[in-house]
């Protein structure tokens, strides 16, 4: 597709280097050419402010600058005109006949009219959720995973082909507490009168454990080893996670288990070749990462004097281990907890000497809901199985993605119990249910969706929904560049806005103008393509019916 922006930005890119030719500027630093909606309507859709910043490079005034650039602005069918206001913008107003005419191509498309090639031929890997196999997951988690899907969405389309990995651990303490916790509720269902300690997993999700382990074994367990408990614990909180994310529409490729960097050396491997290269050093027992060669304050430790490997080790083993299965890309969606911890990893990897340019953190703020802390071994949080019973999977993946993952997001359970406008994912999905019933009513009553003369589409209101629909490979091409898939939510309530104002101002099924109802028919359909495309790429259902 030829999307509006870019070609805009070309359009005058040629005219300022027509202008530098002939007016021998010299524009020794390069020039960010910068195209946005026009502040007055009067203008036209679009503006540019370069001759402002032009101005101090050549010593002209920016009214004139805007107006020789304008000269030579090379023709474009996309562009109906071109003006000039005052103190120096440059605005394009969009040709409605091109508008128009990319209505037959998306509907001959679909969604895939928006993707891009950005990423083509390359690998991309979006590591998300891995959470331990500890307990359910919470709506901390249930926010990392809805970020990283939705991102993965969003490099699909833009061309990568993307890998949805989970990290885990299933060794150490946090098993054998975890397999002592179901023990001690075992043991509490058969009635022996013995308690968990502080330390232990406190959730009501292991009473109903071992309520089932009973069902299941009887008694033959009184006697059993703890590694039993913790086995059978692994399994079924695989089980509850993977259910949970599937409720989630999340399915992932590969499931990593640190353990193995473990079994097949890489993490000793990693240390060995840190302190060849110069960069360990034992102190008070402890091997420790000369992080100071890389302009940091401190050193890190890397091996306990215990001999035990902090969290940095294995973690930059795994990602030595990504960038050997060829991955160009790889985005980390954590927790904030992680955030100080994920330069060590890059400077790691930077000194068993890769490029770790490709290597990104998408930080995943905590979430609350009514104010309720959240603690896994104490129990007290609430689940993302438990939220989605409520407000149902679409509204907590809509409402997970509405602010920035780097924001603290407080969940807002009244609002997303709204069955109005008020609540965004509604408001967006009743749009998309509006036009299919619009679509439906039109074929039962014999309107025509061929042939449309759609040069008739002159409302204002229809200019706009083009508009907006033509906007969605920028967003999606933003949020990529950005690591932001925040704004598709913006997005989607900015399209099915634009949609409730076309069908407010412009009658579709009149059956005293039929060429006009089919020229909107088309509209419409292609309206409904790019809502169900938003909302697709957020991992959220577009109904037909509400």
């Amino acid at each position: 597709m030829q999307s509006i922006i870019p070609t805009l930005t070309e359009l005058v890119e040629n005219a300022l280097q027509a202008c530098a030719q002939k007016h021998a500027w010299q524009l020794e630093q390069p020039i960010n050419i910068a195209i946005s909606p026009a502040k007055n309507p009067q203008w036209g859709e679009f503006s540019s402010a370069i001759a402002l910043q032009l101005a101090k490079l050549t010593a002209k005034k920016p009214i004139d600058i805007a107006n020789e650039l304008m000269a030579h602005l090379p023709a474009s069918e996309m562009v109906q005109t071109v003006n000039v206001s005052v103190p120096g913008f440059l605005n394009f107003s969009i040709s409605q006949n091109w508008l128009s005419a990319q209505i037959p191509q998306i509907l001959s498309t679909g969604a895939s009219y928006w993707n891009s090639n950005d990423g083509q031929g390359k690998k991309a890997m979006v590591e998300f959720v891995s959470a331990n196999p500890t307990g359910p997951l919470s709506v901390g988690r249930g926010r990392g995973g809805v970020v990283g899907d939705t991102f993965a969405n969003i490099l699909q389309a833009v061309g990568y082909d993307v890998t949805r990995e989970y990290y885990f651990n299933n060794a150490g303490n946090q098993m054998r507490l975890l397999g002592e916790s179901l023990q001690i509720r075992y043991l509490q269902v058969l009635g022996e009168a013995v308690e968990l300690g502080e330390n232990h997993y406190q959730g009501e999700y292991l009473f109903e454990l071992g309520k089932r382990l009973v069902a299941e074994k009887g008694e033959s367990l009184r006697t059993a080893e703890v590694e039993t408990f913790s086995k059978y614990a692994e399994l079924a909180m695989f089980d509850s996670i993977k259910a949970t994310l599937e409720r989630m529409n999340i399915y992932m490729d590969v499931y990593f288990n640190e353990n193995s960097l473990f079994e097949d050396g890489s993490v000793w491997d990693v240390v060995n070749r840190l302190t060849a290269g110069g960069f360990t050093y034992e102190k008070d027992g402890a091997i420790w990462f000369v992080t100071t060669r890389f302009g940091v304050e401190k050193d890190r430790v890397l091996v306990r004097s215990q001999g035990v490997p902090t969290y940095r080790l294995p973690d930059i083993a795994y990602h030595e281990n990504k960038l050997r299965r060829g991955f160009e890309l790889i985005v980390d969606v954590l927790g904030a907890d992680h955030k100080d911890e994920f330069p060590d990893v890059k400077m790691g990897v930077e000194a068993l000497g890769y490029n770790a340019d490709g290597i990104h953190l998408l930080m995943n703020q905590f979430v609350s809901v009514k104010g309720q802390r959240m603690s896994t071994r104490a129990g007290r949080f609430t689940t993302l199985d438990e939220l989605m019973d409520e407000v149902g999977a679409d509204v907590v993946r809509f409402f997970m993605l509405q602010r920035d993952s780097s924001s603290h997001l407080e969940f807002d359970l009244d609002l997303a119990l709204e069955q109005s406008e008020k609540n965004p994912v509604f408001y967006v999905q009743y749009a998309h249910a509006r036009i299919s019933s619009i679509l439906r009513k039109a074929q039962e009553e014999g309107y025509s969706f061929e042939n449309a003369d759609l040069a008739l589409l002159a409302e204002p209101a229809e200019k706009a929904l083009l508009l907006k629909l033509l906007e969605l490979s920028e967003v999606v091409r933003m949020c990529a560049k950005e690591f932001a898939p925040h704004h598709l939510t913006y997005y989607a309530r900015d399209l099915a806005s634009a949609f409730h104002a076309f069908y407010r101002d412009c009658r579709v099924l009149d059956s005293q103008n039929l060429p006009l109802s089919t020229a909107r028919l088309q509209l419409t359909a292609v309206a409904q393509i790019g809502l169900a495309r938003a909302l697709h790429l957020c991992g959220v259902s577009a109904p037909e019916t509400m």
